[in-house]
C-alpha cells in the first residue's frame, strides 16, 4: 500500500455479467468504519465491506463465518454506498470471504460515482471484476491465484504459518511486478511463524513484516 501512489484499476467485461443486467445487491457479513488493520495501509480510515461467500478454506480464518451465504441478508448497492459516504473514510475496503466470487462492477462503479477511494482484499481465486485504486493479494496455496491478477497486485500479502508457507511466497512474488510491495504476515495463533518471519525478513530485505494491529488493539 504505497503513501505516495494510487492507481485506479478498471476491467473488461466480467464473465459472470449479462449485458444490460446490474447485481442490486450483495450478500454482506457486515460493514463497519475502523483502520486498516495490516498491509501497507497500516492505520488509515477505512470503511470495511465484508461480503459472504469464500471457497478457499483457509484453516486459520478468523472469520470463517463469511464462508457460506446462506445466513447473510444481501443489502443493496444504494445503501452499501450510503453507508460508506456518511462514514467519510479515507478509503473503502472491499473484502470477505473471498469477494472476487461475485462481480464487483456494479459496486464499485456505484461507489466511485460517489468519489469514493476503493482497496480490493483478495485471494485471487477467482476471475477480476471492478476498478480498485488498491489491490492487495493475499494468495493461498490451498485455491491458487488467477493469472491475470498478478499485474493488478500493488501488494502481496502471504499468511506464513511455515517454511513451506516462505516457499510458496517466493513463487508468488516471482510473478508480480517488481514495484509491487511484499509482504509476510505471520499466522496470528503461531509462535512459530512469528519467529519464521523476523528471520526470514532480517536476511531477505526486500520483503517486509505485516502484523493484525487490530488484534492487537481489539477492534475490528
Amino acid at each position: 500500500m504505497n503513501l505516495t501512489k494510487s492507481r485506479t484499476l478498471d476491467t473488461a467485461h466480467h464473465p459472470q455479467e449479462n449485458t444490460g443486467h446490474t447485481e442490486a445487491a450483495l450478500p454482506i457479513v457486515e460493514t463497519f468504519h475502523s483502520v486498516q488493520g495490516e498491509g501497507l495501509w497500516t492505520g488509515a480510515s477505512a470503511f470495511f465491506i465484508r461480503l459472504a461467500g469464500c471457497d478457499v478454506g483457509c484453516p486459520w480464518c478468523d472469520t470463517k463465518i463469511s464462508w457460506s451465504t446462506k445466513p447473510h441478508a444481501r443489502v443493496a448497492i444504494t445503501d452499501l454506498v450510503r453507508q460508506a459516504q456518511l462514514a467519510q473514510p479515507f478509503m473503502v475496503v472491499i473484502t470477505g470471504g473471498e469477494p472476487l466470487m461475485h462481480d464487483l462492477s456494479p459496486l464499485t462503479r456505484s461507489l466511485k460515482q460517489a468519489d469514493l477511494r476503493l482497496h480490493l482484499e483478495t485471494s485471487g481465486a477467482h476471475p477480476f471484476s471492478g476498478q480498485f485504486d488498491w489491490i492487495s493479494l493475499s494468495p493461498k496455496r490451498f485455491k491458487p491465484p488467477q493469472p491475470g491478477i498478478y499485474e493488478r497486485a500493488h501488494e502481496l500479502k502471504v499468511v506464513i504459518a511455515n517454511d513451506e508457507d516462505l516457499v510458496w511466497a517466493e513463487t508468488q512474488a516471482a510473478q508480480l511486478p517488481t514495484t509491487t510491495v511484499k509482504l509476510l504476515q505471520p499466522e496470528w495463533t503461531s509462535d512459530q511463524s512469528q519467529q519464521l518471519v523476523f528471520d526470514y525478513v532480517k536476511q531477505h530485505p526486500d520483503w517486509r513484516i505485516s502484523l493484525q494491529t487490530h488484534k492487537f488493539l481489539g477492534v475490528r
